[in-house]
Order: structure tokens, then C-alpha cells, then sequence
């Protein structure tokens, strides 16, 4: 029999929900399931004290700090590029990985400035790689 919208059933059939405190002939009323005097049968009772879980969970150390989900850039100083690029290369993602200067292609890359200005000339940067304000004027 091919699967279709009028012929789909459940495995088993829906279980209604125990509606509690619905007056004494429902089954579930006066004391609505939970017992008679106690912390238990109080309004606003801890589920982990009812379940025997507060003293476990008191246990696990609270975690602290901050961890960003977002990427830090990957650092690039002049001095790398100077003594590693020649005039009129480009630099990219891929070629600063082959001459390990980082370690991912993936990460975002900025240049930034080092001890030394760059002193290599007419550098095609690739446009996802950023750079400082100070390297991006010794650029043009």
C-alpha cells in the first residue's frame, strides 16, 4: 500500500496529558499527586532537590571568562614582508602560507606595521588581506 497523507498513523497513539488538580472525581485532585506536607508538595519546590541533584550540581565548578566565537586575525609585520616578497609580487593568503609566515589560509590576515617600513615597492595586496592604516598608505 503506497505511503500516503490519509492512510499515516502513529506508532502508538497519543497519551493525553494528566490534567492535575482538576477537582477530587478526576483522580488527580486535592493533593494533586504530590503527597501531603513537606518541600516537596510546595509551590516553587527546586527540581534538583527533588531529584537529589543540587549537592551534584554544586559540585561542577562555575565556568568562568569569556570565549569569543569570532576568528582572530592572523598577524603579518613588514619586516616578514620585506624580507620575503620581492617588487611587484602579490601577496596572498596562499603565497604567505607557502613562505610560512602563517599557519591557515581560512583566517583573516592583517598586515601591521613592524620595526620597518616596507621598503618593498609596488606590492599587489590581495583584497580579503587587510592592513593597518600606516601600512595601507606605505602601499599605494
Amino acid at each position: 500500500m503506497p505511503l500516503s497523507l490519509n492512510n499515516i498513523q502513529t506508532k502508538s497513539p497519543n497519551k493525553a496529558k494528566k490534567r492535575v488538580g482538576r477537582g477530587d472525581r478526576s483522580g488527580m485532585g486535592t493533593y494533586s499527586g504530590r503527597g501531603q506536607k513537606g518541600q516537596r508538595s510546595r509551590a516553587g519546590a527546586s527540581g534538583l532537590q527533588t531529584l537529589g541533584l543540587k549537592v551534584q550540581w554544586k559540585k561542577v565548578p562555575k565556568l568562568r571568562g569569556f570565549n569569543s566565537s569570532k576568528s582572530d586575525n592572523q598577524i603579518v609585520k613588514t619586516d616578514d614582508i620585506n624580507a620575503n616578497f620581492k617588487e611587484g609580487e602579490k601577496i596572498t593568503a596562499a603565497a604567505l602560507k607557502e613562505k610560512k609566515i602563517i599557519k591557515k589560509e581560512n583566517l583573516p590576515i592583517k598586515i601591521l606595521q613592524g620595526k620597518d617600513q616596507l621598503q618593498v615597492k609596488n606590492l599587489q595586496v590581495d583584497k580579503n588581506i587587510k592592513a593597518s592604516k600606516e601600512v595601507a598608505s606605505q602601499l599605494k
